[in-house]
């Protein structure tokens, strides 16, 4: 170490965001990644499998049982990745209007966050609603498929909390 560098205080030290992670330069809705996006890696990773399994039958010298085993592997996780990435063709806002649709009472605040169902990892838009009044009677969760945009299931009750009063 030189003289310099032992005379940097904390002040010196800056840490920074990279510019896509900033959030002071996001403008605009944000836009959840279609789940589609998993089929790159799944290829990959069937690619490096199909070689695998080759090298192995093909008799190669480091091609040895573990190749194999690796490379079934592999293809078996390529696959799962091939048949979760389906191409979501809802997007959260309409996601939003299946669930109006869906409930029996005017919706007033209501936020919807992408989950996965399934052993296959289907998208899913679940949605938290509340009704339009002030304070909300009733609250919701739904559960919209972001691929065809069915309403798989809902529930609706009454909104009980403590500290809302329905006078």
């Amino acid at each position: 170490m030189t003289g310099e560098d032992s005379e940097l205080s904390n002040d010196d030290v800056v840490d920074l965001l990279p510019e896509d992670l900033d959030p002071r330069a996001f403008e605009g809705a944000y836009r959840f990644p279609d789940n589609s996006r998993r089929r790159i890696p799944a290829a990959m990773y069937s690619i490096l499998g199909v070689a695998s399994v080759v090298a192995f039958f093909a008799d190669l010298t480091f091609a040895n049982g573990g190749v194999l085993v690796v490379g079934i592997g592999l293809l078996a996780f390529g696959l799962y990745g091939l048949i979760s990435g389906r191409k979501m063709t809802i997007d959260e806002r309409a996601a939003l209007v299946a669930s109006q649709q869906a409930l029996g009472f005017a919706v007033g605040h209501a936020s919807a966050q992408q989950v996965w169902r399934g052993f296959a990892s289907r998208p899913t838009w679940r949605v938290l609603a509340y009704s339009s009044e002030v304070p909300p009677r009733q609250r919701a969760l739904i559960l919209v498929d972001a691929v065809n945009g069915d309403v798989v299931e809902h529930l609706v009750e009454d909104n009980v909390d403590e500290d809302v009063d329905h006078a």
